[in-house]
This record gives C-alpha cells, structure tokens and sequence, in this order.
C-alpha cells in the first residue's frame, strides 16, 4: 500500500507527498553530483527524466518518513577517479536539502552505501 504524508493541513484542505515521490526525488537528486554513474535500485542518469512513476525500487533505496521524519537508504555506483567519501558525503547533502526544500519533511539521515565502481 502506498503511503502518503500530510505536508499541510490548510484551509482548503491537505496536501499530501506519497513516499514514491520522495523516493523519486531522493534518486533524481543524487544523480545531480558529479561522480555518481547511477542510484542503485533508481535508475541510470539518461533515465533521470523519466522515472516519474517508478513504483518498484529494489531494497537498494529505502525510504522512510514517521511522524515528518525522512530516513533514506540508498546504494550508489561512483564512477572511477572519484572521492568515494567525498562524492557519499556530497550525495548525502544534496539529497537532505531537495527532500526537505521541496516537501517541507524534515530528514533525519541520508545513508549511502558506496555499492560498486563504475569502470566506463
């Protein structure tokens, strides 16, 4: 069953973001930082555009929102020549500000799993 998080309760009604969108915007915006070839379980950066409704990531990316609270779970490839801790930390910071920018959650933690090299 998919979840959806009140962001606001206004007078004309409630807003409400489904985790899937936040799952997308997770992904899109680790595809963002240069040194990353691709979210593992997301999809490959030429697909970025296209994932709108992407239902079935793999357990590579978790989201999880209680109470307005983000935690994310992801896997990435970072392409050879790259900083692993350097483009992880980068991917950590550009994800918690476009979730939190862009739906009002706050983000607990950002959890990234350097899963492979990408050696093209």
């Amino acid at each position: 069953m998919e979840e959806n998080y009140a962001v606001s309760d206004g007078v004309l009604g409630d807003i409400r973001v489904s985790d899937e969108v936040v799952a997308n915007i997770a992904v899109i915006a680790a595809g963002e930082i240069e040194g990353v070839s691709y979210v593992v379980g997301g999809s490959k950066p030429n697909e970025l555009k296209n994932i709108v409704g992407i239902k079935n990531y793999s357990k590579d990316l978790r989201v999880e929102v209680c109470d307005r609270i983000v935690s994310v779970d992801m896997a990435i490839a970072v392409k050879y020549g790259f900083s692993l801790p350097g483009v992880g930390k980068a991917v950590q910071e550009r994800v918690r500000t476009s979730i939190e920018n862009m739906t009002g959650l706050e983000v607990s933690d950002v959890n990234v799993r350097i899963a492979c090299v990408d050696l093209k």
